[in-house]
């Protein structure tokens, strides 16, 4: 009886165990599926000539910085002012360099007054000397303190000139007519020296700074006469080419190349996105895919998005992304043209997930 208890006891917990593995498994395969919205990978340019995006930048731009330490003491400006030639923008105290101003024409005065001593005793002794009434060893005596008097009271004028330098670092101008841009510091804030305290540009001319693959490159030259689609207000201008970067070093593999535009009327402003079309046949592997950052997923130094499978199951695919336009992002590779991605859901995905397509 006790063997046969124990038998019955080991089948009673298969035949639970079996009941629950067949529960769950029940539950898994009716979990509703989670809505999501689903975007096709499209080639950002149907046109048969080669089309790179760009991004619009002032000519003339500065970001105006300080070599001072001290406490700012008054931004008279405002990002969107007109400003002109020589207006200042920021002023940073400078009670430090007034006190060795200050030091600086004292020591001028004391040199200034020890020379003309110094001149006067030259020109008697050379008087007297002429008259054989001193000796050498007199005269080169009164000449040696001349040039010593004269060189003292030129360097006190150069350290005064030096000061003066230092003063247009406290009080920091435009260097050209234009407009705020950016503003960085308020009164009363720390300025260190190579801090970016305020951008000034000159909005009257604008170029485009694109990049081109390196197996167009080769294609385009300076001079170069292009259309320039300007997506933000749906107008194209006319530009000419006038840099053309030989090296991708620092481009990540991309050749950087800038189009002046001409003058327009249109209402353009630095940052406005672009489609540079070149009038060069462009090469099937140069099309760019080009995703919404909303649907990147990021996992610590990886990037992917989830994609769509036959069976209508989410699938998460790494990719390698290049630069960012606006509120898209350029794929490199994982992600070729004409496939679906997720770009939002409902729930929280996962590889293998149901989906039901909105």
């Amino acid at each position: 009886m006790k063997k046969l208890y124990t038998i019955l006891s080991l089948s009673t917990a298969i035949l639970i165990a079996s009941c629950g593995s067949e529960d769950k498994k029940e539950v898994a395969d009716n979990s509703p599926a989670i809505p999501v919205k689903v975007a096709q990978v499209s080639d950002n340019n149907d046109s048969p000539f080669l089309a790179v995006s760009g991004k619009i930048q002032a000519e003339n731009s500065a970001n105006l910085s300080t070599r001072m330490m001290g406490y700012v003491n008054n931004v008279p400006v405002n990002v969107g002012d007109k400003v002109s030639k020589g207006q200042l923008l920021v002023a940073i105290n400078n009670a430090d360099l007034q006190a060795q101003k200050a030091q600086i024409n004292a020591n001028i005065t004391k040199a200034t007054a020890a020379f003309n001593n110094a001149k006067k005793d030259y020109e008697r002794f050379k008087s007297l000397f002429a008259q054989n009434s001193a000796s050498q060893k007199e005269m080169d005596d009164m000449t040696a303190n001349y040039e010593m008097a004269k060189a003292g009271l030129e360097a006190a004028k150069q350290m005064k000139n030096e000061i003066n330098a230092q003063f247009a670092y406290t009080n920091i101008t435009a260097p050209f007519s234009g407009v705020i841009t950016s503003k960085n510091v308020k009164k009363g804030d720390m300025a260190n020296p190579g801090q970016p305290l305020i951008s000034i540009e000159a909005p009257s001319d604008f170029e485009v700074v694109a990049m081109v693959p390196e197996t167009e490159i080769s294609e385009i030259k300076k001079d170069t006469k292009v259309s320039v689609n300007v997506k933000s207000i749906n107008q194209t201008i006319s530009g000419k080419v006038t840099e053309v970067s030989t090296s991708a070093a620092q481009t990540g593999g991309q050749y950087l190349v800038k189009i002046a535009l001409d003058k327009t009327d249109a209402k353009i402003l630095s940052g406005m996105f672009t489609t540079v079309q070149f009038p060069i046949e462009r090469k099937a592997e140069t099309s760019m895919v080009l995703i919404p950052k909303e649907a990147i997923v990021n996992n610590g130094q990886l990037s992917g998005v989830y994609t769509v499978s036959h069976s209508n199951t989410a699938i998460l695919r790494w990719l390698r992304l290049g630069r960012t336009f606006g509120n898209e992002v350029e794929v490199l590779s994982g992600l070729n043209a004409n496939e679906s991605y997720i770009v939002s859901a409902e729930g929280k995905l996962y590889n293998g997930a149901k989906i039901s397509k909105q």
